[in-house]
């Protein structure tokens, strides 16, 4: 049995990305109030799994969980790209002319802000997560109160579905690392990736506070023919103007990606390899 720490309660969108990456696997979710709660899961016990939201195509990056990545000691072992949509939802016995507040994570509500625009009575309360507010809702038998959220979290909490595909954007995708233990990584990475390559990385580096520093890394990626899929820079609190770089890379050929980490690493401070995986699909 797999041991999944997950930010976020049952129906949530960690659970569903969870159980589609460990799919046909005997799974027992742990389910944590934030995300440091979730790093501090497989570090108490290495033969628990993380899994955690890096960036969304529309909200863009969770800058905090790249810095909480860089800090622990896990490695990333997979990704998985899940399709979000979402679902207006209420009691059964409510409709449409009893709701008067909508409950869900800022992130959703920011998602859906042309169907909540298309209802301006409805007062809008943010909450930790899309699946407890619907939980909440039907636990306290809150009526005239809806949630935003998955159909999974619907279903679970015996929620009624009064629209679906509420989301602005159809093309709304969360993309969620899998972080492990370091001593465990290779044997999960193996097991799952369904006999792909590593052809994905992410790294981490800072760089001196000098002329072209950067364009000398990214000149290097280029000649080994290294795609770069994602470039972050954070400050360095404490130190002014000087960036943490997080990029993420795909390559063809395993050799020459290393040959090229070797290549930047002089030029570069506190270089570190977050992971090396097979590259995730997207859901349908």
């Amino acid at each position: 049995m797999k041991r999944i720490a997950i930010q976020g309660t049952l129906g949530s969108y960690h659970d569903i990305a969870a159980r589609k990456y460990f799919d046909g696997e005997e799974t027992e979710l742990i389910c944590c109030a934030d995300f440091d709660d979730v790093f501090e899961a497989v570090r108490r016990d290495s033969q628990v799994i993380g899994m955690l939201a890096i960036e969304n195509t529309i909200a863009g990056s969770l800058l905090r969980n790249n810095e909480l990545l860089r800090q622990s000691d896990t490695r990333i072992i997979g990704e998985y790209k899940l399709r979000i949509a979402h679902c207006f939802v209420c009691l059964p016995d409510d409709g449409w002319d009893d709701i008067g507040e909508v409950h869900s994570h800022p992130i959703a509500l920011m998602q859906c802000r042309d169907f909540l625009g298309r209802h301006p009575r409805l007062k809008v309360v943010e909450s930790e997560d899309t699946a407890l507010s619907a939980e909440v809702i039907r636990r306290d038998n809150l009526r005239g109160h809806a949630a935003i959220c998955s159909r999974a979290a619907a279903e679970l909490y015996g929620m009624k579905v009064l629209e679906e595909g509420i989301e602005t954007n159809k093309h709304n995708f969360t993309r969620f690392l899998v972080v492990a233990d370091p001593w465990r990584a290779d044997e999960l990475r193996q097991e799952h990736q369904g006999g792909r390559g590593l052809n994905k990385a992410n790294i981490v580096f800072t760089l001196p506070h000098t002329e072209g520093s950067l364009s000398q890394v990214l000149s290097i990626l280029s000649f080994y023919r290294i795609n770069l899929t994602k470039i972050q820079s954070l400050p360095i609190i404490g130190r002014e103007w000087e960036y943490q770089f997080y990029v993420d890379v795909t390559f063809d050929d395993y050799l020459r990606y290393r040959q090229s980490i070797v290549a930047i690493t002089p030029l570069t401070k506190e270089l570190k390899i977050l992971g090396e995986y097979a590259e995730g699909k997207s859901s349908l």
